[in-house]
């Protein structure tokens, strides 16, 4: 009798292109910083986006029970059709469909707030070279002030995927899935005090510890 195929890691639902190759990013290539060890894993974009993943993220999830020990689910309160709603309160909801659909413990809801965009505005001068922000245009973050995007003093921009667009526009580079994946390959998050993204990186630290 064959042995039955060894499980992988974690499978990650996401809502989008984008935090997918954010997902990407961070488990091919920074499991180092994040303070884990490697990871075998499929990540997936629902096709109904953020709704899907907040309301039929346990019914998509359901056939990888058996072939995968953890499941993540990632999306933006913003968009997701009960933006009234605080991100904690969001996540458990989506927890505790999970665990009744045979998850139990294995797995975990990550909402970020606004949305995936808050993750970019770290302290790091690699965010203005992967956005093509040439340095002769001045310091991103002072364009980003005097255009009233960003306050002054405040760790982030108030609007923070609008920050991100129209400096793309400024800068005439393309939005693009890929450059979410430089991002999160390349940007360093020591800094990031995002409670979204330390959720995500504390919950993968306590599954996959070196």
């Amino acid at each position: 009798m064959s042995a039955a195929p060894r499980r992988k890691d974690l499978v990650v639902l996401a809502a989008d292109k984008n935090i997918e190759f954010t997902v990407r990013g961070l488990l091919e290539s920074r499991t180092v910083a994040l303070g884990i060890r490697t990871v075998a894993f499929d990540v997936y974009p629902h096709p109904e986006r953020d709704p899907g993943c907040r309301v039929k993220a346990h019914e998509f999830l359901r056939v990888a029970l058996a072939s995968h020990e953890h499941a993540l689910v990632l999306f933006d309160r913003a968009g997701c059709g009960k933006e009234g709603v605080g991100r904690v309160a969001l996540e458990r909801e989506v927890e505790e469909r999970l665990a009744a659909s045979g998850w139990f413990a294995r797995a975990a809801a990550i909402v970020m707030d606004p949305e995936l965009e808050a993750w970019v505005w770290v302290d790091s001068p690699h965010v203005e070279r992967i956005v093509g922000w040439a340095g002769a245009r001045g310091g991103l973050r002072g364009w980003l002030e005097s255009e009233r995007l960003w306050q002054n003093g405040a760790p982030k921009p108030h609007d923070p995927k609008s920050a991100v667009e129209r400096t793309l526009y400024r800068a005439r580079k393309p939005r693009s899935s890929a450059l979410y994946q430089r991002l999160a390959q390349q940007v360093g998050f020591s800094t990031c005090g995002d409670p979204a993204f330390q959720k995500m990186r504390s919950t993968l630290q306590a599954w996959f510890s070196p």
